[in-house]
């Protein structure tokens, strides 16, 4: 329980930023699962689409630092390869 008056608002704050967070998170997590799921049944088409949607996503979310920075660049670029794989395919 907060004792003064700013900390009642940063505790406002906190359970907003909390949830807005882990919706953003929970969107990222379905994008790449969508993702993976196309890569896996060798989909060319759905997975670029899925690849271009996740992108969008998770370059968002390491924007607004949901996720880091690099943790996003680094998902990004082993999905795109897997992704150019089946496309090649």
């Amino acid at each position: 329980m907060a004792n003064h008056k700013s900390a009642a608002k940063r505790a406002r704050q906190s359970v907003k930023r909390n949830k807005r967070n882990t919706t953003a998170l929970s969107s990222v997590r379905t994008f790449e699962k969508k993702l993976r799921t196309a890569i896996a049944d060798g989909d060319k088409k759905g997975a670029q689409e899925a690849l271009r949607a996740y992108m969008s996503k998770a370059a968002k979310a390491a924007t607004k630092g949901v996720i880091h920075a690099k943790t996003a660049a680094r998902k990004l670029s082993r999905l795109s390869k897997q992704a150019s794989k089946v496309a090649s395919k």
